[in-house]
């Protein structure tokens, strides 16, 4: 565990430049512990970087206390639900409904909850750092960074989202996907949640929009090392917006298609829910590097990342208990027939 001085600064600059603390507020910091299952048949580096994250967490809050007297603050460690986009327990959603500013670092995002949502309406500023590591915040990681600089590209980025009624990804590696963004509105996360109500990941650095329910086709190509555990390449398959197949992956491979309950005859809405092509995304960071973590990942600058699951958060109409990204790397971004990035350069 990195001691708590060498990511202090790192800390302190999270609270009043990217949430904007201000004098008196209240702070919620919230961390998912591993259960009774994880430990039986997780990893064990798995298991062991979730107590770092949860001790993580811990040490934030302690900080925040020392260095923002006027701020109540609350530490709340929580049971991992074990997949990103399900529903913390009723008390965490409440807590987080009463803070003015909550700082999630969880193994399992809940970036795209209802908890996370209801906080943002009641007024809460939401930090979501899924899988952060304390290195993060070191100097020269994706924290360090002018976040005044990475919300400039991030804003043009998602302007020109917003102005496309169409989108094509393409990598090297094999990726081929037809997207439709007819009437969507692209989105900047640029990490600064500063106003009441607003939220994004940490660190922070993209352009995202929800596409079209239905409309996309072709495939994802996920390449080793940028996806936790991956160790072989796997391709997901889209028809009429929805994954219909996963080849390869190994172990990672076969929980997916579990998850998405390829092979069922008759899967549920529930599990059509979770194949639904939710977002397309560019990372705009150039502090991001680490690609085996998704959250730093999808932020590197010259990546595209597509998620897979619930939109109904960023401006879509599917709800679902599962979201997840898978990025592509070296990525060429085509809108409306413009090229926008060329094999991970932007052109714009």
């Amino acid at each position: 565990m990195i001691e708590a001085d060498a990511i202090r600064n790192g800390v302190v600059d999270m609270f009043r430049v990217n949430m904007g603390l201000r004098e008196g507020e209240t702070i919620l910091v919230v961390s998912d512990y591993p259960v009774r299952d994880q430990w039986a048949s997780g990893a064990q580096s798995e298991i062991e970087d979730m107590v770092r994250r949860c001790l993580l967490g811990r040490t934030v809050a302690e900080i925040a206390a020392k260095e923002f007297p006027s701020s109540r603050v609350r530490f709340m460690p929580f049971p991992a639900t074990g997949r990103s986009g399900t529903e913390p327990p009723a008390d965490v959603a409440e807590a987080m409904k009463q803070a003015d500013v909550v700082i999630a670092i969880t193994s399992f995002s809940l970036t795209h909850t209802e908890a996370r949502g209801s906080a943002c309406r009641a007024g809460a500023r939401v930090a979501s750092m899924p899988r952060f590591m304390p290195e993060m915040f070191c100097s020269g990681g994706p924290m360090a960074v002018d976040y005044h600089l990475v919300a400039d590209e991030t804003r043009r980025f998602a302007d020109l989202l917003s102005e496309a009624a169409s989108a094509e990804v393409s990598s090297p590696d094999g990726t081929m996907l037809y997207l439709d963004l007819s009437g969507r509105k692209g989105l900047p996360d640029d990490g600064m949640y500063t106003s009441k109500g607003k939220a994004g990941n940490l660190p922070a650095g993209e352009a995202y929009i929800a596409p079209l329910e239905g409309k996309a086709k072709g495939k994802i190509a996920v390449l080793p090392g940028w996806y936790p555990r991956l160790r072989e390449p796997m391709t997901v398959y889209v028809e009429d917006g929805l994954v219909v197949r996963v080849d390869g992956g190994g172990d990672v491979g076969e929980e997916l298609r579990a998850t998405w309950g390829l092979g069922e005859a008759e899967p549920s809405r529930e599990i059509l829910a979770r194949r639904n092509i939710a977002e397309l995304g560019v990372g705009t960071n150039p502090n991001a590097r680490r690609t085996d973590i998704v959250l730093e990942a999808e932020k590197i600058r010259g990546t595209v990342h597509i998620g897979i699951g619930d939109n109904s958060h960023m401006g879509g109409v599917v709800v679902a208990d599962f979201h997840q990204d898978f990025v592509v790397p070296k990525a060429t971004l085509v809108l409306d027939g413009r090229t926008v990035m060329r094999e991970g350069e932007a052109t714009i």
